[in-house]
């Protein structure tokens, strides 16, 4: 069945105008001014005062959860479909945090294998916080290789939890990204936790100025920290590097205040991603500072600084959206992600006048409808 949307405004992120979209199965095959096929050919959906964006990307969130911090108890549970598709997100890269021990990586890959067969497009990195890389496989270069669902390795720096990696520990898992990207036909990144230690982001900047190594496959996340490490994440993004601000943990200030700043500073919002840290585990703090419990770490983030960047920052729809969605396409290099164009995958964020969430489609299945959620997972 075909499905064709009318007179929507669509961002693509650029603004288009008002176009019509048709999609077939999980792909956008047509965008035009005028789109008009016979009814009993498809299924027509009228989207006319409603504005269209990408289906939007969450390139950082604990799908299998994650926490551990205070004990056993305070493991946090895992994404539900539901969850995603409440604030648009139809692409998820899952990763394990602090615990490569009780938190499988096996059981990510299950997960990430589960959310799409559920409707929407999951990935994963391998690895976690230490040096010693947990894998499916025997190693990084072979999980690239021979797991579809990998995109890169994650490690951590410049935080007590992490293993003190030099930056030639660094340099051989980024050679093992790339490399086995190249033969995986993948991009390959290394996704870098970076902490709140005095060290920021010095290794980063050793492998670009030392090394020569290629930044595009740099990607480091929780840049909006402190404010220290913001200053350098901005000069970072200033020499072509990819930062990632967390929306739903991390921060010294408001995400979008941070975008705001970085743009003030002289930093492109192309080289700027919001993600979530979603159940990520978090320390539930009284009015004293002191630790009263534990929380999760919210999934809906992305989407309120974005709305919080156009409402209150008065940037662009178009630029502002670039931030989960375009921007982590090209960041992970899913080459069918993140436009509204033909040939892409089907994931639609439709909104009202206000950027209410309003619809979403997920590889061309409707998965919210007038604001309700219609598709949920298996045991929800």
């Amino acid at each position: 069945m075909l499905t064709l949307i009318k007179n929507a405004n669509v961002y693509a992120p650029s603004h288009l105008g008002k176009k019509d979209l048709l999609i077939a199965g999980e792909k956008i095959i047509a965008i035009a001014e005028t789109l008009d096929l016979p009814g009993q050919l498809c299924k027509v959906w009228n989207a006319d005062g409603k504005i269209v964006t990408p289906g939007l990307i969450d390139q950082h969130i604990h799908v299998i959860g994650a926490g551990g911090k205070n004990g056993y108890a305070s493991m946090t549970p895992e994404v539900t479909l539901s969850e995603l598709i409440a604030c648009g997100t139809t692409t998820v890269v899952g990763l394990l945090g602090t615990d490569g021990s009780s938190r499988n990586i096996r059981t990510l890959y299950s997960k990430v294998k589960a959310l799409e067969q559920e409707g929407i497009s999951a990935y994963m990195y391998c690895g976690y916080y230490g040096v010693d890389s947990v894998t499916i496989t025997n190693g990084i270069q072979e999980d690239m290789i021979f797991i579809d669902k990998v995109l890169g390795c994650k490690i951590a720096i410049s935080d007590v939890r992490s293993s003190y990696p030099t930056a030639l520990e660094l340099l051989r898992k980024l050679r093992a990204v790339r490399v086995g990207g190249s033969i995986g036909n993948k991009k390959g990144i290394l996704h870098i936790h970076l902490g709140n230690l005095e060290s920021k982001m010095d290794p980063l900047f050793e492998l670009v100025n030392k090394y020569q190594f290629p930044i595009e496959h740099i990607s480091p996340t929780h840049v909006g920290r402190t404010k220290p490490l913001f200053e350098q994440a901005i000069e970072f993004a200033k020499l072509g590097g990819m930062i990632d601000i967390t929306t739903g943990a991390s921060k010294y200030t408001d995400p979008y205040k941070s975008v705001m700043y970085a743009l003030e500073k002289g930093a492109s919002i192309d080289n700027i991603t919001f993600s979530s840290d979603g159940h990520a585990g978090l320390t539930k703090l009284d009015e004293n500072g002191q630790v009263i419990g534990v929380r999760q770490a919210p999934i809906d983030q992305n989407l309120q600084e974005v709305v919080n960047l156009i409402q209150l920052g008065k940037v662009a729809i178009g630029d502002a959206f670039k931030i989960i969605t375009t921007n982590p396409a090209r960041n992970l290099g899913l080459k069918n992600k993140g436009q509204l164009a033909v040939g892409f995958d089907a994931d639609l964020c439709v909104f009202d006048s206000n950027l209410n969430l309003v619809d979403v489609f997920a590889r061309g299945q409707q998965m919210m409808a007038n604001g309700k959620i219609i598709v949920k997972g298996n045991f929800e």
